[in-house]
């Protein structure tokens, strides 16, 4: 199984601006989630993209 253009995870110092049905990282700061962000792209082989300056998602292209 192959997946393609889908949301892998979410990171976020708002929990109000989560997208349902992924997973969620929730960061006490900018620099935390930027880390949290960097960290998760690696490992989950995606691509992080900043929708605001407080939400980040982690996708698969």
């Amino acid at each position: 199984m192959m997946l393609e253009k889908f949301i892998l995870a979410a990171i976020t110092t708002n929990p109000k601006k989560i997208p349902s049905g992924t997973a969620v990282f929730h960061c006490d700061s900018k620099e935390e989630m930027e880390q949290v962000a960097a960290n998760l792209e690696a490992i989950l082989d995606g691509i992080a993209h900043s929708l605001t300056e407080d939400l980040y998602v982690i996708v698969k292209h």
